[in-house]
């Protein structure tokens, strides 16, 4: 029985066996809505494991008292399982906005801070993470 509440089927495939992914993220109203669009399309088109003949979707959910909730929907390729396509959204989205040097608000906002809180590219991989290699050409 299900009293309230939003429910997401997560196990229904599409047609050619894709499953359809979301995820959220708060920003802050001093960043234009477009910028953030468009932020969180260069994020899907940098993901692997996405399903780049399927156009990610970006929705305004909410205007909030802080920030503005955004929405990304993108399908994933059949072989991408959905924790690791999760995961991986997720790092690309966190790498653009940080590249892009705007914050995210996520989960919570308690007060502006004097300067955008982002990481910088040249800190991605500090000790003791380790960067890829780049391949041979």
């Amino acid at each position: 029985m299900v009293v309230s509440g939003k429910i997401i089927n997560l196990s229904a495939e599409s047609a050619d066996g894709g499953v359809n992914l979301t995820t959220s993220v708060t920003i802050g109203y001093d960043t234009p809505w477009r910028q953030v669009h468009a932020l969180l399309e260069l994020a899907a088109r940098r993901t692997p494991g996405i399903d780049q003949q399927i156009a990610p979707v970006v929705r305004k959910l909410g205007l909030l008292d802080w920030y503005t909730s955004y929405e990304l929907q993108v399908r994933l390729l059949p072989t991408t399982k959905l924790p690791d396509g999760r995961n991986a959204l997720h790092s690309s989205i966190i790498d653009v906005f940080n590249e892009y040097g705007v914050q995210i608000m996520s989960p919570n906002f308690v007060m502006q801070p004097k300067a955008a809180v982002v990481v910088p590219q040249e800190a991605w991989y500090a000790a003791p993470a380790v960067a890829p290699q780049k391949p041979e050409k």
